[in-house]
């Protein structure tokens, strides 16, 4: 179902409660931008918020930037100081706790990588779901269920 009036899937990384509503944009859309990381940063986090972007050292990108303003000074000052005040900072509650923001990351930067581990962890809760389904319908379980109800 899709629309205005749609709902979706509630939980960890999908945004939480009031997703939709006028004035408050979707949680899960702003994962994907480049933001400014002023807690990060030197400066106005410009190079900090990159290279959180990118899943690479900000140490690089720092360098990456030294090197232009040696090589392009003009355009790279331009360039950041435009950066500077376009993007926006990073709200500190982007995320619901540290696997959350691993995850994104790990999303953004290398989504085979990703997409395998949760491929694995749903295996994982798969099999142990036909084990818990092989227990409760077997012989043994109603036999065991049997003799609790004879001793209460």
């Amino acid at each position: 179902m899709s629309g205005p009036g749609a709902r979706r899937p509630q939980g960890p990384g999908w945004g939480g409660p009031g997703w939709g509503q006028p004035g408050r944009p979707d949680p899960a859309a702003d994962r994907w931008r480049v933001w400014r990381d002023p807690a990060h940063g030197w400066l106005a986090g410009v190079c900090a918020g990159i290279a959180d972007h990118l899943g690479v050292a900000p140490g690089l990108v720092r360098a990456a930037t030294v090197v232009g303003l040696i090589a392009f000074s003009v355009p790279t000052m331009v360039a950041y100081i435009a950066l500077a005040l376009v993007l926006k900072p990073k709200p500190p509650e982007l995320f619901a706790d540290p696997a959350q923001e691993a995850f994104w990351r790990g999303l953004r930067t290398d989504p085979r990588q990703s997409l395998g581990a949760l491929r694995d962890r749903l295996r994982t809760l798969d099999r142990r779901l036909a084990r818990a389904e092989a227990l409760v319908t077997s012989d043994e379980f109603e036999l065991r269920r049997g003799f609790r109800d004879l001793g209460a």
